[in-house]
């Protein structure tokens, strides 16, 4: 096992499982059939796709990466009962106060460490977020960076639900990044505003050029209602900006092999 073997395979929306140097680690679990229609605040979201793998045939899990709790399309029913199936959940501290239970809860820039196989450790930092505009109240949210103590250069960034802004160009600064999974999308829902809540495809390019040594994973841009841009928006900026090269397409269900 090293910090260079990743494989990665996309569950549908923002749910990925991550199989890095023998740790089995998964994003915002989601794993609701097709047509589901869930309440929040003002606003009705909408599932449009059901997940490429079920909950029951993820197998055992060490720690879920959970950027938020209260938004739906990053914690359906499904994979709220899944959380306890993992060692740890790492989210919010808010999350962590209403989860409770094996979560645990992290501030933008705190780093906690998990041993892992062949006496090595596991590092998860928490990153800033901001899911919305400046000023728009939606619940704290974070990202993340996992790598491994004793290969700290091998970081993978996990973005969370955000907007670009300077608290991601940060991440790009502090820490040295081989592979961003992105959440894109420009995600937009009416009765919050009319706003995007997360990156739009311009955005990600502005990500890709940051992060310049990074190759860019899109996820969370399909399988809800409220994404204003999907993968042929997300295309084009990218060939637009001449950097097209830099994007790595996950196929749902199918576990794709990263060189970092």
């Amino acid at each position: 096992m090293n910090a260079h073997e990743l494989t990665l395979t996309h569950i549908g929306g923002p749910t990925v499982l991550l199989e890095f140097g023998g740790v089995r680690l998964l994003t915002d679990p989601t794993f609701d059939p097709a047509g589901g229609e869930y309440p929040s605040g003002p606003a009705t979201l909408r599932k449009l796709a059901v997940p490429a793998i079920p909950a029951e045939k993820i197998g055992s899990v060490d720690y879920i990466l959970l950027s938020h709790d209260h938004h739906f399309d990053n914690l359906d029913r499904t994979g709220r009962a899944f959380l306890p199936h993992a060692k740890k959940v790492l989210t919010t501290e808010e999350g962590a106060e209403r989860l409770g239970a094996n979560s645990v809860g992290l501030k933008p820039w705190q780093t906690v460490e998990f041993p892992a196989p062949g006496d090595r450790a596991l590092r998860v930092a928490a990153t800033p977020a901001r899911h919305g505009p400046d000023g728009l109240k939606r619940g704290e949210v974070v990202g993340f960076v996992v790598s491994f103590a004793d290969a700290p250069d091998y970081g993978i960034y996990i973005s969370g639900d955000t907007v670009w802004y300077e608290g991601v160009a940060e991440v790009a600064r502090a820490f040295p990044i081989r592979a961003v999974i992105l959440h894109l999308g420009a995600a937009s829902v009416p009765e919050v505003g009319p706003f995007h809540l997360t990156m739009t495809a311009t955005e990600g390019v502005e990500a890709a050029r940051t992060f310049s040594s990074a190759m860019i994973i899109p996820v969370h841009y399909e399988g809800w209602a409220h994404f204003a841009e999907g993968r042929t928006e997300i295309a084009r900026a990218f060939a637009a900006a001449g950097i097209e090269d830099r994007l790595r397409w996950l196929e749902p269900g199918q576990p794709t092999q990263i060189g970092l």
